[in-house]
């Protein structure tokens, strides 16, 4: 495990805000900081999936088809 992690020198700074929790879950928005860009999330796995998105996006820029963070 550590290897991997070693080896994805992938970081990133985000700032979550939870606006509500509702089925068991939180909404809210998430503010990807090296970037100043906010997205809004349905649930955590929807948040877990944005983060993974917008840190992934700098290492593969040419293979994200679409930016989901917005300015």
């Amino acid at each position: 495990m550590k290897k991997i992690l070693n080896s994805n020198k992938q970081q990133g700074t985000f700032i979550v805000k939870v606006e509500h929790c509702q089925n068991n879950s939180w909404q809210g928005k998430v503010t990807w900081a090296d970037e100043n860009k906010t997205q809004r999330f349905r649930s955590m796995l929807e948040l877990i999936k944005l983060m993974d998105e917008a840190v992934n996006q700098n290492q593969n820029m040419d293979e994200m088809g679409a930016d989901h963070f917005v300015s």
